[in-house]
């Protein structure tokens, strides 16, 4: 009897010593309040398994909330520092082991973590610290928007499909040649192009109606108002819509699944043809004895993202013939509803800093180079 009432007492003290830690820094912005609970769990190593646990509370916390896994790492990294980041990881992988099944996506999103190395030992108080303060992050987070999982999984059709277009586009950003970067990338956007058709085609038929979906994806600083309107530029050529969220550095994206995956890679890839291609034009601005660069970089940003969603919407277009505009008009509007019940209040956003002509020169013709440029119909 006498050592149960032990065990009874020990989770009792390091209980105690979790709640005093977290009632001083938690609560509390100020850094004596943060010392004052790293000192107190630094002292009480009986007290780790609690904190770690009350982490992965907070996390599922999180979830609740309509937040993911790659939108909490994707901020810690922004606001905190590597080993918050490889805390974070730890505490999602565990959690993740107790958590209901999920869907792909957010599979997708733990198996990315799974790069994330473990945090290394610190001593105890700065260990301690660094918790408090991934905590503080995690416990302030607000309520997002849910995200559903798409009701129908991909087929293998679909995954050979988004095989052939994640080769074209790889080839696309390795190649240094301007003429090559275009036809790939060309040949991409008409695989998708042909892809959203098949699906819509197939959605049509089915006894069950598939619904649009969502998902995030980040949109990083610098010039994020300029890579926001590349992302919108391509979900729109793709039959998606976005909404940007600055504070959190992510667009939400809603359309049908198959679109999803295809915006997500190409985006993906444009920005990287764009930042090759900025820097490119960059140091030929410099050698010629410029030096403004940030407006240079945000001018050429926004008039490529300007320019090559028209070339996206042109490949897109010659894919569709008339018979198939009311199957594609049916999507978008369910796209249309879905984005208007997420999202029932939004505002635009004039793009600042658009005023260098050379920026806005180089960018429009790294766009025409990348161009996604019109063809024949798939059969």
């Amino acid at each position: 009897m006498s050592v149960r009432r032990g065990t009874i007492d020990h989770v009792t003290s390091t209980a105690s010593t979790v709640d005093r830690a977290f009632a001083a820094a938690l609560y509390d912005d100020t850094d004596s309040g943060l010392d004052t609970g790293a000192s107190l769990l630094a002292a009480d190593t009986g007290a780790d398994a609690e904190l770690a646990r009350r982490g992965e509370e907070f996390m599922a916390a999180a979830w609740q909330r309509g937040w993911q896994p790659a939108d909490v790492t994707r901020l810690v990294r922004r606001e905190l520092e590597d080993a918050h980041l490889g805390l974070a990881a730890a505490l999602i992988r565990a959690q993740a082991a107790k958590d209901r099944p999920r869907g792909p996506r957010w599979t997708a999103q733990l198996d990315a973590l799974a790069e994330q190395p473990e945090p290394r030992p610190a001593d105890r108080f700065s260990h301690a610290t660094t918790v408090l303060e991934l905590y503080r992050l995690v416990l302030r987070l607000p309520t997002l928007e849910p995200l559903e999982e798409p009701r129908r999984p991909a087929g293998p059709g679909t995954s050979r499909m988004l095989g052939r277009i994640r080769a074209l586009l790889a080839k696309a950003e390795g190649t240094g040649y301007p003429e090559e970067a275009e036809a790939l990338t060309a040949k991409a956007q008409e695989l998708m192009a042909r892809h959203s058709v098949d699906e819509a085609l197939l959605a049509a038929s089915a006894p069950a109606p598939d619904a649009p979906g969502a998902c995030r994806i980040g949109v990083e600083p610098p010039y994020e108002q300029a890579k926001a309107v590349l992302l919108d530029a391509v979900a729109r050529a793709n039959h998606c819509r976005a909404v940007w969220n600055e504070p959190y550095a992510f667009s939400t994206v809603v359309g049908f699944e198959a679109d999803l995956e295809a915006v997500e890679l190409l985006y993906t890839s444009l920005l990287v043809q764009a930042t090759h291609a900025m820097a490119k034009a960059e140091a030929a601005q410099r050698a010629g004895g410029r030096k403004r660069t940030k407006t240079f970089r945000q001018s050429f940003l926004a008039a490529y993202a300007h320019r090559v969603g028209d070339r996206l919407t042109a490949a897109a277009e010659s894919q569709v013939s008339e018979d198939l505009l009311p199957v594609l008009v049916t999507r978008e509007t369910a796209v249309t509803d879905r984005l208007e019940t997420m999202f029932p209040r939004t505002t635009t956003t004039r793009l600042r800093g658009i005023n260098d002509e050379a920026g806005w020169t180089e960018g429009a013709k790294a766009a025409d180079e990348a161009q996604v440029r019109s063809r024949p119909r798939l059969p």
